[in-house]
């Protein structure tokens, strides 16, 4: 039913800025709340960021806080990850994920996930 496509990862280095983008296939964007993971190297996949259908609500993983926001565009069925600050443990994969909205906030887990983008931070 879904389809997401993750685009702006890269090499960066310590301290610089990222904006990472998701788009979505569907007819019902503002259906879907959104979700960012990351699995770094050697490690399991994590939590990022969280964001309602609205986008007023968000959530961030404590490693994230004070440096990432996420957001989106519903008329583009996009969201966004905008990383600041970057370090280099936030190398990783980077997949956006997608789950209809119910009646729990945020989601307890996700159906839909993107192919992912690769985010490289040198120090």
């Amino acid at each position: 039913q879904l389809q997401l496509v993750e685009s702006g990862g890269g090499l960066v280095q310590a301290g610089g800025s990222l904006r990472l983008s998701c788009a979505a296939s569907t007819r019902t964007f503002n259906s879907y709340a959104m979700a960012w993971f990351r699995q770094a190297p050697g490690k399991e996949r994590e939590f990022v960021a969280a964001i309602s259908w609205s986008g007023g609500s968000t959530y961030y993983a404590d490693s994230v806080k004070g440096r990432f926001t996420t957001s989106r565009v519903n008329a583009k069925n996009t969201i966004y990850l905008q990383m600041n600050s970057l370090k280099p443990e936030d190398t990783a994969v980077y997949y956006c994920a997608a789950e209809l909205v119910g009646s729990t906030w945020p989601p307890p887990s996700y159906d839909y996930w993107g192919q992912g983008t690769q985010v490289t931070v040198s120090s």
